[in-house]
């Protein structure tokens, strides 16, 4: 902001001018109130200038420009941005080929925890007995069971440690065919990244000394934070990658893993919630496979990282805090990333792990006053209750605050009332147990106006819609969410956008209406679904996939266009929508990692899948809910950007370690 205003311009003038001009109702007053406007733009021009001098405070269109400054071609378009990659090229030429390099230029380009591995270092040798090579054994000793999980992994290779060799293979390791041999170089990236949930109950499975970290209480993988560097002085170890945590490597180094400021903390709770709570030491943290549920020792904490799951030496009085890390491929549905909350500053806000307003979310709705508000999670703790929510001649949020998860356990449907001008937004909310209806209006009348989804999880659950829009006058808007089957009224309107639908299964209905007809008309960019859509109008469709048939009912309307059409689908004109012909069905047909809610890969494309679904989309990055990811595109600039910084002979490869 500009120091030179109106109101300082005039300070400046004689007192004569400024009495004179006040006694002429203030036209001098008013004409410097325009200078000092004027004034601020050539400030901030000033300031935006010298700003863009500096690539780490520049705008993003002067990057091109810097890194012309250095000889750097080819950088990726908007919005893709080289900050990282412009910043630090004259680091990457003083350390030209070296495997640290290389690693780092992975990482800069990808914005993906990478590990670069000189293969050659992974071959079995024959070997002179005056040049002994220890390192590079010709077997491998099954006594070493924590190395042999590492088999085939990015850290066959580790410093202090045997070097788990192979034969070579003589296949280009460009095509990710071959791997071991002297020229190749393998990039391994991890497309999964780990999500913090702090201080969230445990869930109690039969008894009060058996939990579930989930808060959904089912058995999830916990996940590694990533240990970051500014400066890359030694190649990615297991610790400075967002991978899963196994029984051995915790067991083997529990600090590792365990503490305040690691990824994995155990809590019991304070009698109330203004007492801090109590964390468990790392001494009584043992690791043990719980399938079966086995009894710790008498005052230790077993957990298993690979379930999920802990239990006592004897009867918890109340659920355990705990805060672990889980695996996802973005920043969907509900979490504790940063994000951009919906409404202004918070009128309740709510807590049931440390002193707030309310402890209950009904509690804090109802207190709102007749021009509504903003009721404020700002815990990621676990609420069971029966929600209504009545936004009758006003506008209602409930978010969660940024850094914040919190579950909604609904005993019944959460039932959303209001009129055509009238709001609901959800923000940030992981609701499981019933679904989310927007009631028709009472005698006639017309319903809610509008209903927003934020960065919301409405967990799909099977053969029940996770979301119900009755009121024929309700536009709903979901965003950068995860939600199960949809029925909306004909005469709404839906869209959808860098969200997932599922109904769990491709020939349940993912839309339709609340009675299994034409749904509303649809516009979906970006997203991924799971399941029969049927629709009055498919307004538009942009770079999604459609696992399950899509009927349109008016298909002389709308276009869809880069998306995959299951066959058989009866949709309006397309556009460069694979199967191009029926004879192509099978070989493009997506292929998902997962398509289970809750497991780390859910809807993230296969590496198996063809290029049409992985390079289909309009801007040639992949299909469905992770197309702003933009990882072929990343992936595509790292591969030319690795022939210029390799060593002469040497081929690199780019692999997915997860």
């Amino acid at each position: 902001m500009t120091g030179y205003t109106g109101e300082r311009l005039l300070e400046l003038l004689p007192a004569v001018y400024r009495i004179r001009d006040e006694g002429e109702g203030g036209p001098l007053a008013a004409l410097l109130d325009v200078v000092g406007d004027e004034l601020g733009v050539v400030e901030e021009g000033l300031r935006r200038l010298y700003e863009d001098g500096f690539v780490e405070t520049c705008a993003p269109w002067v990057l091109p420009y810097i890194g012309d400054l250095l000889g750097i071609v080819g950088l990726p378009p908007e919005p893709l941005t080289a900050r990282a990659e412009v910043a630090h090229t004259i680091a990457y030429r003083r350390r030209k080929g070296t495997a640290a390099m290389l690693e780092q230029l992975a990482r800069d380009v990808t914005g993906l925890a990478a590990r670069a591995d000189e293969s050659f270092e992974l071959l079995a040798t024959t070997q002179f007995m005056n040049h002994l090579r220890p390192e590079n054994p010709s077997f491998l000793s099954v006594r070493q069971a924590l190395r042999l999980e590492q088999l085939g992994s990015a850290f066959e290779r580790l410093a202090g440690q045997s070097t788990l060799c192979h034969t070579a293979d003589v296949r280009r390791i460009a095509r990710r065919r071959g791997r071991y041999n002297i020229p190749n170089v393998a990039i391994f990236l991890w497309r999964l990244r780990a999500f913090r949930l702090s201080r969230s109950p445990a869930v109690q499975d039969a008894n009060a000394r058996r939990f579930r970290f989930s808060p959904l209480g089912a058995d999830a993988p916990l996940f590694n934070r990533r240990q970051t560097e500014d400066v890359f002085t030694h190649l990615a170890e297991p610790l400075d990658v967002p991978g899963r945590i196994t029984r051995r490597a915790f067991a083997a180094a529990p600090a590792e893993y365990y503490g305040d400021d690691r990824s994995i903390l155990i809590e019991r709770p304070g009698a109330t919630p203004a007492d801090e709570p109590t964390a468990i030491p790392v001494e009584d943290v043992i690791v043990c496979d719980l399938t079966g549920w086995r009894a710790p020792p008498p005052g230790k904490v077993a957990i298993d990282p690979v379930l999920g799951r802990l239990a006592f030496a004897a009867n918890e009085a109340r659920p355990p805090l705990v805060t672990f890390h889980y695996g996802f491929s973005a920043s969907l549905g509900g979490g504790e990333y940063d994000r951009v909350t919906a409404g202004a500053a918070a009128t309740a806000r709510v807590a049931g792990t440390r002193p707030a307003d309310f402890e209950h979310v009904q509690d804090a709705i109802d207190a709102l006053g007749s021009t509504g508000g903003v009721v404020e999670i700002v815990d990621s703790g676990r609420y069971e209750e029966t929600l209504t929510l009545d936004a009758s001649n006003r506008q209602v949020v409930v978010r969660a605050a940024v850094g914040s998860r919190p579950t909604l356990v609904l005993g019944g449907d959460l039932h959303l009332r209001g009129g055509p001008g009238d709001a609901v937004v959800l923000d940030g909310l992981l609701l499981s147990g019933a679904a989310v209806v927007v009631d028709a209006g009472a005698g006639g009348a017309e319903g809610l106006g509008r209903l927003e989804l934020r960065h919301c999880t409405l967990v799909p659950g099977a053969g029940a819609a996770s979301l119900v829009v009755a009121s024929p006058s309700t536009v709903v808007e979901i965003a950068d969410s995860i939600v199960g089957g949809v029925g909306a009224d004909r005469d709404a309107r839906m869209r959808v956008t860098r969200s997932i639908v599922d109904a769990t299964d491709e020939a349940a209905s993912a839309y339709a209406d609340p009675a299994g007809d034409y749904g509303a008309p649809l516009s979906i960019e970006a997203s991924t679904v799971i399941g029969t859509v049927k629709t009055d109008l498919l307004e538009l469709a942009s770079n999604s996939i459609f696992l399950g048939t899509a009927v349109a009912r008016r298909r002389q309307e709308g276009c869809v266009r880069f998306s995959y059409v299951t066959p058989g689908s009866e949709t309006p004109r397309r556009h460069r929508c694979p199967p191009a012909s029926p004879a192509d069905a099978a070989s493009v047909r997506p292929i998902l990692t997962s398509s289970r809610y809750g497991e780390p890969g859910y809807c993230q494309i296969s590496d198996r899948t063809s290029c049409e679904i992985g390079r289909g989309a309009d801007d040639e990055s992949e299909l469905g809910a992770f197309h702003d990811l933009r990882l072929p595109l990343r992936e595509a600039h790292l591969r030319a950007r690795l022939d210029e910084y390799l060593r002469f002979g040497l081929e690199a490869g780019v692999f997915h370690a997860t």
